[in-house]
């Protein structure tokens, strides 16, 4: 049992593990919403998005978690912004945003001489880095996320399944559409200097996609992908001490793992299911028809 709980007996790596956790925990609550309104472009859009501001915060020796707060307000609002373009479809309106913003980015950072450095740092992160006031963060970070779930959850919940409906109940679906872009910002801006930008829907659409051929109502989904978040933190963090690998990559490929192990569970249970109906319900019996009949 010593290979089991070796790695956390060192206290950056149990930083580590209490920084998947409450990451797990935001992105599930974020997440959720982001896989029943099919919008994972959108998360890694955003994502990438925050590159411009992370760059210039870096060049002017600001705090790079600022300037990732400004460049995800830029797109929210560039994204709500484009979705009432009548003529321009909202997938057209996030790729653009997305490229712009993330060559801008690009330019940005490459009139750096620690071009490398800084986006690699950007890109995959350094959970293995955290430190005490990041846990804080993540906390606060947490803290809002559920505040924002809670009070918007019946509206998010109408937005999710059927706009019209939640025009017809009043429930304002442009308004819940911007607080949802809202959460999703905090949970990438939050988390990205964990785990990074090409990282972070890792944990931000992997467990809420593996939980839902389980669970049952949109509580039940948030519940068991924190559940599996922490799960893959737990599984990544030890994987990655004993194979000498990239921590942050390791979480997020176990809990990309989880996901097709747990579709794959699923089917195998559908179709044993479908299997056991048939037999219950017996052989089928064709008719035949006889000559003498005739």
């Amino acid at each position: 049992m010593e290979w089991l709980t070796a790695p956390f007996e060192v206290a950056f790596v149990q930083r580590a593990l209490w920084a998947g956790v409450l990451v797990s925990a935001i992105c599930a609550l974020a997440g959720t919403w982001v896989v029943l309104r099919g919008m994972a472009f959108l998360g890694d859009a955003m994502s990438h998005g925050l590159l411009p501001g992370v760059a210039i915060a870096a060049l002017l020796g600001g705090n790079p978690l600022v300037g990732a707060v400004v460049s995800a307000a830029v797109m929210t609002a560039g994204v709500t912004a484009l979705g009432r373009t009548p003529r321009l479809s909202q997938d057209t309106g996030i790729g653009l945003l997305f490229v712009g913003m993330l060559s801008l980015g690009v330019i940005i950072v490459s009139r750096s001489q620690s071009f490398a450095v800084d986006l690699t740092g950007f890109l995959f992160g350094d959970v293995l880095a955290v430190r005490e006031s990041d846990l804080l963060l993540l906390a606060v970070a947490l803290l809002l996320a559920l505040v924002v779930s809670v009070l918007g959850h019946r509206a998010l919940l109408a937005l999710a399944f059927d706009d019209r409906k939640a025009e017809t109940l009043g429930l304002r679906p442009r308004v819940a559409h911007a607080v949802l872009l809202g959460l999703l910002a905090l949970a990438i801006v939050a988390t990205f200097h964990i785990v990074g930008t090409l990282l972070v829907l890792g944990l931000l659409i992997a467990p809420p996609a593996a939980a839902l051929p389980w669970a049952r109502g949109v509580s039940g989904v948030m519940a068991l992908a924190v559940l599996l978040g922490a799960t893959s933190t737990f599984g990544g963090l030890l994987l990655s001490w004993h194979l000498s690998t990239a921590a942050g990559a390791t979480v997020s490929a176990l809990a990309v793992s989880l996901f097709f192990l747990s579709h794959l569970a699923s089917a195998i249970r559908h179709r044993r299911r479908t299997h056991l109906s048939r037999s219950a319900a017996g052989p089928v019996h064709t008719p035949t028809t006889r000559p003498n009949d005739i």
